[in-house]
């Protein structure tokens, strides 16, 4: 598989990242951070690829995959994911757990989301189903996207020959980082409000 799309982007170049990383987001089995990476290793004097270049198209393909995700999810519903979610490998279980990440961090989860494999591919649906306005989507899944897509191209422009053996450690432990930093932002959030209401009685 990771050879197909690695032949499809060296026929076509950006075109090819654009549309990976579109597929990717709406739930196509792309290996997105490990395609990040390599295409940021590809960006090095000489490389076929220019850094700012690739991070304005994988951004931007990024982001048509949530806008298209939340559309469909605002439109169909839940019924979409649990109908045809196995043709992309959002099972049952997996939904679930992202609904429940959903429901106690709200936006937070779509902003987190995308370093958690497995999870960034539902809260993009869940944010459209239930009501979210776009404007604060846009907000959270834009600001949240320039990260990922910065993150790993620039690991990927840095790390060049070393990709692999650290990529292997970064997608194993940079997950559950993100999870512990959102967790932490929340509980921060909840004290302060709780400290102002206390200021204000």
């Amino acid at each position: 598989m990771k050879e197909v799309i690695f032949e499809f982007i060296n026929h076509y170049g950006y075109i090819a990242l654009y549309i990976l990383l579109s597929a990717g987001i709406v739930g196509v089995p792309v290996p997105d951070e490990t395609l990040m990476a390599v295409v940021g290793s590809l960006t090095a004097p000489g490389g076929p690829f220019h850094f700012t270049t690739a991070l304005i198209v994988i951004y931007a393909g990024t982001m048509t995959g949530m806008i298209v995700s939340y559309v469909l999810g605002h439109r169909v519903g839940k019924p979409l994911l649990y109908r045809y979610g196995k043709w992309f490998k959002l099972t049952p279980a997996r939904i679930e757990r992202a609904e429940g990440w959903f429901q106690k961090y709200g936006l937070w989860t779509v902003f987190f989301g995308y370093f958690v494999p497995g999870v960034r591919h539902f809260t993009c649906y869940l944010s459209g189903v239930s009501g979210v306005k776009f404007y604060k989507y846009l907000l959270y899944a834009g600001t949240g996207a320039m990260l990922w897509c910065t993150t790993f191209l620039t690991l990927g422009h840095f790390i060049g020959r070393n990709l692999d053996s650290l990529f292997e450690l970064i997608h194993k432990y940079m997950g559950m980082s993100f999870l512990i930093l959102a967790a932490a932002a929340v509980a921060g959030a909840l004290i302060y409000i709780r400290i102002r209401k206390r200021k204000t009685i």
